[in-house]
């Protein structure tokens, strides 16, 4: 058997800003609605399916593989609207990239602490 991600639940306070931002941010198209949940597609078909709770929110990390082109926008779209940015998981390097394997990469928080990460080379790739 061939083992794939399918989705994820991505839980969230305000389940169309949080898509909405992710959608934007990796300039995706706007999210869809799937019963309780509001979808955002990625190109290899992996979605993250955001739902409302009420409950404690606990930071999860996700990371999305982008072509250097797509880093150039994301990163523009970053800084165009002064989202707090990170060149390390550990938020130490404020306001920087990092260059990990040649490629570059960069870690943000959505509107619910969760820290979002796009990368232009698989780490180990180098």
């Amino acid at each position: 058997m061939s083992v794939q991600l399918n989705h994820t639940i991505v839980w969230c306070r305000d389940k169309q800003a949080s898509a909405t931002f992710l959608a934007d941010m990796l300039g995706q198209p706007a999210p869809s609605p799937f019963g309780p949940f509001l979808v955002v597609e990625t190109a290899n078909g992996v979605s993250l399916d955001f739902h409302e709770t009420d409950g404690a929110i606990r930071s999860q990390h996700y990371a999305f593989l982008i072509s250097e082109e797509e880093f150039d926008q994301v990163y523009g779209r970053i800084r165009d609207r002064g989202v707090r940015h990170w060149a390390d998981p550990g938020q130490r390097q404020a306001g920087a990239i990092n260059h990990h394997d040649g490629g570059r990469g960069v870690y943000f928080e959505d509107p619910d602490g969760h820290l979002l990460e796009v990368i232009t080379r698989p780490y180990g790739s180098g």
